[in-house]
């Protein structure tokens, strides 16, 4: 599905949702390309993979917001959406210089770009551009911060990694022409809540155990405490008549006692689904499991 329309994530981000929109297709609404004047919001957007393909497949969608509480893919968004083309200029010259480069200089030259980066000074361009190169070329395409918020991943190990993607920044900024790109905590997103508001909720994945928790996407984490505050949330676009989808991680993979969401969200739907955990140090730890995935919608495919 991810090669049938041309804007697609531009970054690689953990907990994508590539691999999931078929059955994110079947949890919405079988008539909702009918539906006029429909809103999309999406307050952890990530990679954005659901919302560049939802806004391809649904044209009737004429407005969407999206939401994350990281300042450096929000700032990269919202470059891409005005200033693609200087975008690609400076991804450019980076990608020319770092691929002339033998593996050792290579190393050194991530670094220092990392320590740029972490620096926080440069211009919203540069911001851009140094996020999407670290996320290239980093190991594994994580986004993991420390307690200060400093971007920490190590250089990972690619002989040809493609950094300007030009073709997909492209379609990216065009499908974001009609997108309000907001940073900030999720709850913000609820002031749209409304009917004929559609919602997809992906926040960071409660662990599935203690050695699971390898990344952060900011400084302050996602606890329990979060993960109710995100059910309470969910009640309130619901009371507000929208409509909403959200994925989790499902503990049963680990302990089949574990009914933390099922008696979190005993009021909605919810249902298992296949994934693949594509992100592991270890080849063994790879591989398919359940995930969990919550609706208030009952005319689903």
């Amino acid at each position: 599905m991810k090669n049938t329309y041309p804007a697609k994530p531009f970054v690689k981000w953990v907990g994508g949702k590539t691999q999931l929109l078929d059955d994110i297709k079947k949890s919405l609404p079988y008539d909702l390309s009918l539906m006029n004047d429909v809103t999309y919001v999406e307050p952890f957007v990530g990679g954005g993979a659901v919302m560049f393909w939802i806004l391809q497949e649904y044209p009737n969608i004429k407005k969407a917001i999206i939401n994350d509480i990281n300042t450096e893919l929000i700032c990269t968004y919202n470059v891409i959406k005005s200033d693609v083309e200087n975008l690609i200029a400076e991804l450019t010259q980076i990608q020319y210089e770092y691929l002339s480069l033998d593996d050792a200089h290579r190393k050194n030259y991530f670094l220092s770009k990392r320590e740029l980066f972490n620096e926080r000074k440069c211009s919203n361009v540069k911001t851009a551009a140094l996020f999407i190169f670290l996320n290239r070329t980093c190991f594994n395409g994580l986004y993991r911060v420390n307690s200060k918020g400093a971007f920490n991943v190590p250089h990972g190990k690619y002989t040809n990694p493609k950094i300007c993607d030009e073709e997909t920044l492209k379609a990216d900024s065009a499908i974001l022409q009609r997108v309000e790109i907001l940073c900030g905590d999720f709850a913000q997103t609820g002031k749209y809540a409304g009917g004929n508001v559609l919602y997809y909720l992906d926040p960071p994945y409660r662990p599935l155990t203690e050695t699971s928790a390898f990344t952060s996407y900011s400084k302050d984490g996602f606890n329990d405490n979060e993960q109710m505050r995100l059910r309470d949330f969910c009640e309130y676009i619901a009371r507000h008549k929208s409509l909403f989808v959200a994925s989790n991680s499902d503990p049963k993979n680990v302990d089949s006692k574990d009914v933390f969401f099922d008696h979190l969200y005993n009021m909605f739907s919810i249902k298992r689904i296949s994934a693949a955990r594509m992100i592991n140090s270890k080849a063994n730890g790879r591989g398919a499991i359940s995930e969990i995935m919550i609706s208030n919608i009952t005319n689903a495919y």
